[in-house]
């Protein structure tokens, strides 16, 4: 399998972090390689970053002619037009079905390409509405952790660009590979991209060893059961109040899209990697029936688990 061409484009006053995420998760080191990076200068270089050094890069916008997936890893500002070529490129891209990713602000850079018209795309919640004000023609969710579109994924800002790129290699790659590549990074291998992107309490630590922790620890190893949240706070030891909060602080979601996450995800896995029937798979993730899980399924990714396998199994 020859690796996939990933792009990823540098410009003038680029914050580290932002750069580092896309060539973290896809320069991550594999005994057969999976992706050929290139760092692309949109502009002539030496780049400066927000940190006070500077970027070179031997690569310039004619590399992402040859991409097959090219990731903006944001823009250094909301009210600034990005450059024309690098936006006439993005377009070309679009237009042969290279896979355009927008992390953080590079939804804007996307946006200004034209290539979000008319879909659905997310951004960093503090820009949502001066986008909305840009942008009028995208249908903009401000409050989730990435959004995939197909050929064009966005996704919210900073840290939830490594949820978003982490998605991009399940997609090529599946669950195996993309958790391999997690556990590298110390990091949580899937969210889903409907999570909320912020989140007022802090989360607390998943390597914390404490009685929710446990329960939520048993509860994936059990999703074929029938869990509440009643049943949950009973096992932790814990008030139904007390748990609900300390739930929410961990997650930053509710016990019932959780376990649906969990089962979702469980489900992908074994679509993925087995070929157990799908009323099997229903039961082990704990739908209950196909019928239930091809509802859910759908609801949340847009496809059949069938066509999921399918699909899967032919990439």
């Amino acid at each position: 399998m020859q690796p996939i061409k990933v792009a990823v484009v540098a410009f003038d006053r680029i914050r580290p972090f932002h750069l580092s995420v896309p060539c973290a998760v896809f320069g991550e080191t594999e005994a057969q390689p999976l992706f050929q990076l290139r760092v692309c200068a949109a502009e002539p270089g030496p780049l400066r970053t927000s940190a006070g050094f500077d970027v070179a890069t031997r690569h310039g916008l004619r590399e992402l002619a040859r991409a097959d997936v090219i990731v903006v890893p944001s823009w250094r500002d909301p009210h600034e037009r990005a450059p024309e070529p690098l936006l006439a490129a993005l377009r070309r891209a679009h237009q042969r079905s290279a896979t355009l990713v927008g992390l953080c602000l590079g939804a804007y850079v996307l946006a200004e390409a034209g290539v979000l018209d008319g879909k659905l795309a997310t951004t960093h919640w503090r820009w949502t509405e001066l986008f909305r004000q840009r942008f009028p023609k995208v249908r903009l969710d401000p409050d989730v952790l990435y959004v995939d579109q197909g050929n064009v994924v966005t996704s919210a800002g900073t840290a939830a660009g490594i949820d978003c790129c982490l998605h991009v290699v399940r997609r090529q790659y599946g669950a195996d590979v993309t958790n391999r590549i997690a556990r590298n990074l110390v990091v949580p291998p899937h969210r889903q991209g409907s999570q909320a992107q912020y989140i007022e309490q802090p989360v607390l630590s998943r390597a914390t060893d404490t009685p929710l922790t446990k329960t939520l620890h048993w509860a994936t190893r059990h999703l074929d059961q029938s869990h509440t949240l009643d049943s949950l706070a009973a096992r932790a030891l814990m008030s139904r109040r007390s748990f609900t909060r300390h739930f929410r602080q961990h997650t930053g979601t509710t016990v019932g899209q959780w376990l649906l996450s969990q089962r979702l995800s469980l489900a992908q896995r074994m679509l993925e990697t087995t070929d157990q029937p799908i009323e099997r798979i229903a039961e082990c993730a704990g739908f209950g029936t196909a019928l239930s899980m091809r509802q859910h399924f759908g609801a949340a990714f847009h496809t059949t688990p069938s066509m999921y396998r399918r699909e899967f199994r032919g990439a």
